[in-house]
């Protein structure tokens, strides 16, 4: 049978903008895992949608660091390496303890009723089990407190590594036993907004971040060692 998931709906927005989000999607989601091959004519099955569809979000795509090109392989799926994951942890850090402090201090009774929404589908997810979902509420959680937090230039530089984030955050999420520990975080975070304390916004997304990037480092170190003896096999072989 064949498979209708990423299939784009030709008439609900523009096309390229669809094709974009629904592989930025698969990506960010682990549907298309790190080091995997993205071969045109099957992206152009599975979306329905011309090369020309394909080829534009793709060159999107490899803009925000989810795609690279190698040479006599083609585009495929980024791999975020320990050092450079750690550099996006460490920026990723700072913006969102802005953005925590930012909302805390400026955002509207709507955008706080709707972050508390969000923080409820959150604790929603985590009592199923599909992984993508989880990864959705947060995914959510965090667009409405950039949102909120009033501060284009703060969204735009964010937005610049949002696809990274979303990667790295669908693998801490996915560490064994994290769940309990995000739930409190989260709610850390949506205490200290909820009592207008900035500074207290600022240390719980800071504290959040960096949790979530032990975690995330631990997944990497791992994942990069076993590349390395792949590799050092490969050559062996040679």
């Amino acid at each position: 049978m064949t498979d209708l998931s990423l299939r784009v709906n030709k008439v609900a927005a523009p096309l390229r903008q669809q094709v974009f989000e629904h592989l930025r999607a698969a990506i960010t989601s682990c549907r298309f895992v790190p080091g995997q091959r993205l071969i045109e004519r099957e992206l152009c099955e599975l979306l329905g949608v011309s090369r020309t569809s394909v080829r534009e979000a793709m060159r999107q795509l490899e803009s925000e660091g989810l795609i690279t090109s190698v040479p006599h392989r083609g585009p495929i799926v980024a791999t975020v390496t320990l050092e450079e994951g750690e550099s996006i942890f460490e920026v990723r850090a700072v913006l969102e303890a802005l953005a925590g402090r930012l909302f805390a201090e400026r955002a509207s009774a709507a955008q706080r009723s709707e972050l508390h929404a969000a923080f409820e589908q959150i604790k929603e997810s985590f009592q199923q089990p599909d992984a993508q979902n989880r990864l959705a509420a947060k995914t959510r959680f965090y667009a409405i407190l950039l949102e909120g937090s009033g501060n284009d230039i703060l969204m735009g530089q964010l937005k610049t590594i949002q696809g990274r984030i979303t990667m790295l955050r669908a693998t801490s999420l996915s560490y064994p036993g994290r769940s309990p520990k995000t739930l409190e975080e989260i709610e850390r975070i949506v205490a200290a907004i909820d009592a207008r304390d900035g500074d207290a916004a600022w240390q719980a997304c800071l504290d959040h971040v960096r949790s979530a990037a032990a975690v995330a480092k631990l997944i990497l170190a791992k994942r990069d060692r076993s590349s390395d003896a792949a590799e050092r096999k490969r050559r062996a072989r040679a």
